[in-house]
């Protein structure tokens, strides 16, 4: 087994408050892991704490096989934010100096751009089919081409998991579309792998194997076909709703 993320008994606090008790799951290379919950489930807070962002209260996190304060190679991680809001879209740059910035996490002081790094900008922006974006500004962009932008930031270091806080909320349906059949593809030609937290339980079981499933605590982790014939689930979710949930994935 190649784990890739390991918690166990993850609880996290805001003050007096427990945001995430007793949270336990693992990632593989190559899973496709849909993360859901009900608004105020603690969804984004379990992300930010996996990435060091917010501090554990109680319980372990392993990355790579490393305990969370003993990792430091961050740029097996890619992460796309919640919000286009998080990024300066008007920030006077091209689309290859944003780019180009994925790679600044993995060098060490003095960081410069190389021509090697030049050369991995442009061949990601190929991948992702937006090479001709290459020099346009990123605040001339659509949404969904500054979704594609960003995606490319957080792919060009090759990251070995990608992880997404609700990418298609901005988007068109078209553009939600292609965007999920590119991460699909992702997962699937290269193995990388995914969590793409979501509140479409029901869409993003198209596309990922796995389904974590939290409220403020864990309700389900596992295979989506195994969710679709458990007893328990449908006890909690209701059977109507635990139908909605599996219909497109099968």
């Amino acid at each position: 087994m190649n784990l890739i993320i390991e918690t166990k008994n993850l609880s996290v606090s805001y003050g007096q408050t427990e945001a995430l008790t007793n949270v336990s799951f693992t990632v593989e290379k190559g899973d496709f892991v849909g993360l859901a919950g009900p608004n105020g489930a603690g969804k984004t807070t379990l992300i930010k704490t996996i990435l060091g962002l917010l501090p554990t209260s109680k319980g372990e996190i392993k990355l790579f096989g490393k305990t969370k304060e003993k990792f430091n190679d961050w740029g097996k991680i890619g992460y796309l934010p919640q919000k286009l809001s998080t990024i300066n879209t008007l920030f006077p740059a091209t689309v290859d100096e944003v780019v180009t910035l994925g790679l600044l996490s993995q060098k060490k002081f003095p960081r410069r751009i190389t021509a090697n790094d030049q050369k991995r900008t442009s061949e990601t922006l190929r991948e992702l089919g937006i090479f001709d974006l290459k020099k346009r500004m990123l605040s001339e962009l659509s949404g969904g081409q500054q979704q594609k932008v960003l995606l490319a930031r957080a792919l060009v270091s090759n990251p070995e998991i990608l992880i997404f806080d609700e990418p298609s909320t901005a988007l068109d349906p078209e553009s939600r579309e292609s965007f999920f059949q590119l991460i699909q593809k992702l997962n699937k030609k290269n193995g990388t792998a995914v969590i793409l937290i979501t509140h479409d339980t029901g869409y993003i079981g198209q596309y990922a194997n796995k389904l974590l499933y939290i409220d403020k605590s864990l309700v389900y982790f596992g295979k989506f076909s195994d969710f679709c014939q458990d007893e328990k689930m449908n006890a909690y979710f209701g059977k109507y709703e635990q139908h909605i949930i599996c219909h497109q994935h099968n």
